[in-house]
């Protein structure tokens, strides 16, 4: 029984058997074929934060394999009306799998240790693996091959930026970032990703005119994610350089994919005429987290290991 917690626990083979199922049943889904694997199987979704992709695509993979799933918010008292321990083996008895959207790490880490069903980290203020493997998985489909190819994250070095940054290690891609120093990746955490993937290429460039000189795609996410609402203005102020906008693409080479894992605040990290432009793939982005997360659920419960 496997989790998916972050992307440090999956080897290259296994992201690379995730994509394979993805890439199989979206080319059955526009055929008009919904393939159901999983059929009886229910899915939990225990969600602290609000949430539009990550719920809707997980709630409709379900149903497109056969299964149902339950949406259980904060009403259901997880951590509170009792302990996260007796709440993780309970709801596990009931349910073939959990996915997670919770304020706090450790609290998701302290849940899938006393689960006995496959937990899936939905996000959390540290990692955010189902949308790193769906943007990998749609520079994928549009570059033939991720090895050797730069992804350029131009922004808070957040959770989607650390999953991204292992995602791009373990396929082989170079991950730049570029922000202030003070929001760069921790060296903790870098530390452990040259320890889990020593041939890792990964670059920190404040500059983002330099970090986008040969990148693939550049990356942007908001500056102030939920639970930071209280920074926004000191973050706004920090990051008034690092605005992903035409000026910034004409450094970029014209082939430069523009991403975005939304919700954008748009004026902000972005303007309008990147994320409605011609280069912006962010819908793709944000519609291959149906078909990835269909993989996710193939892999994780079995059906096509």
């Amino acid at each position: 029984m496997r989790h998916l917690i972050t992307l440090h626990e999956l080897k290259r083979g296994e992201i690379d058997r995730i994509f394979a199922i993805a890439e199989d049943l979206k080319s059955k889904y526009r055929q008009g074929l919904r393939e159901p694997l999983l059929p009886g199987r229910v899915l939990a979704l225990l969600f602290e934060k609000p949430s539009l992709r990550t719920r809707v695509s997980f709630e409709t993979a379900m149903s497109h394999l056969g299964g149902t799933s339950l949406f259980l918010g904060e009403d259901v008292g997880w951590g509170s009306r009792e302990s996260i321990a007796d709440f993780a083996r309970v709801l596990s008895e009931y349910v073939d799998a959990i996915v997670v959207r919770a304020h706090e790490h450790a609290k998701l880490l302290e849940l899938a240790a006393y689960s006995s069903c496959p937990v899936i980290n939905g996000l959390t203020d540290q990692a955010h693996p189902c949308q790193a493997l769906a943007d990998l998985f749609t520079l994928r489909e549009r570059l033939g091959s991720l090895r050797g190819q730069t992804l350029a994250f131009v922004g808070d070095g957040n959770n989607v930026a650390r999953s991204l940054a292992v995602g791009c290690a373990k396929l082989g891609m170079h991950f730049v970032l570029s922000c202030p120093h003070a929001y760069r990746l921790d060296d903790d955490f870098l530390d452990r990703l040259r320890h889990d993937v020593p041939d890792m290429r990964y670059s920190y460039l404040p500059d983002p005119r330099a970090a986008v000189a040969q990148a693939a795609a550049v990356y942007t996410d908001v500056w102030a994610s939920m639970g930071q609402e209280a920074q926004a203005a000191e973050r706004r102020a920090a990051f008034a350089a690092y605005q992903v906008n035409s000026e910034l693409l004409e450094h970029a080479p014209a082939n430069t994919y523009f991403m975005h894992c939304l919700p954008a605040h748009r004026g902000e990290e972005v303007t309008d005429e990147v994320i409605d432009g011609p280069r912006s793939i962010v819908v793709e982005q944000a519609a291959n987290r149906l078909h990835v997360q269909k993989g996710i659920l193939a892999w994780l419960l079995g059906s096509r290991q």
